[in-house]
C-alpha cells in the first residue's frame, strides 16, 4: 500500500529500500529501464547493512542511472511491505551531476522525460498501478517544492 509522506521519513517501521525520482534542471524526471521487469521504474533498491538512507540512495542512483543527486531530498511516499513489515520510501531530488553507469546492473540506462510522457509510457506498458500513483504524487510535490 502506497502512502503519502509530508516531507519526513516514516519512523514506525524499518525502512528497507529507497528509490528516487530525480529531477533535471529543466523540470524533467529521470526513470530507468529495468531489463528484468521489462518496465520503466524509479531509481533505487535495498538499503545494505550499515548503510543509511542517503548512502543507499547515492549508491543506487550511481549504479542504476549514473546520477549524483543534490543533498536536498524530499520524501514523498512510502510503500509498506506486509511480508517483511518494512517500507520502501520514495524521494525526489534534483540531479547534481552525471557519471558513467556501471554496465553490470539490472537497468539498461536512464530515460529522461516530462511527467506526461512518463504517465503515457507507464500506462501503456502496465496500466493502472503503483507507478502511476507515484507519478501523481511526484508531480504534485514537484509543483509545490521544486518548480522555480
Amino acid at each position: 500500500m502506497l502512502s503519502l509522506l509530508n516531507g519526513t521519513f516514516p519512523t514506525d517501521k524499518k525502512i528497507a529500500g529507497v528509490h528516487s525520482i530525480p529531477i533535471t534542471e529543466d523540470g524533467s524526471i529521470i526513470m530507468v529501464w529495468d531489463k528484468n521487469e521489462k518496465a520503466l521504474t524509479t531509481v533505487g533498491g535495498r538499503i545494505e547493512v550499515n548503510e543509511d538512507i542517503n548512502a543507499a540512495l547515492n549508491r543506487e542512483t550511481i549504479e542504476e542511472a549514473g546520477l549524483i543527486l543534490e543533498s536536498k531530498r524530499v520524501p514523498i511516499a512510502a510503500w509498506y511491505w506486509e511480508s517483511t513489515d518494512t517500507y520502501t520510501v520514495f524521494v525526489m531530488a534534483r540531479v547534481k551531476d552525471y557519471v558513467i553507469m556501471p554496465d553490470v546492473f539490472e537497468t539498461t540506462g536512464r530515460v529522461t522525460m516530462n511527467f506526461e510522457t512518463a504517465r503515457q509510457i507507464i500506462s501503456k506498458i502496465e496500466g493502472e498501478g503503483l507507478r502511476l500513483e507515484l507519478l501523481e504524487i511526484a508531480e504534485s510535490v514537484f509543483k509545490q517544492q521544486f518548480k522555480s
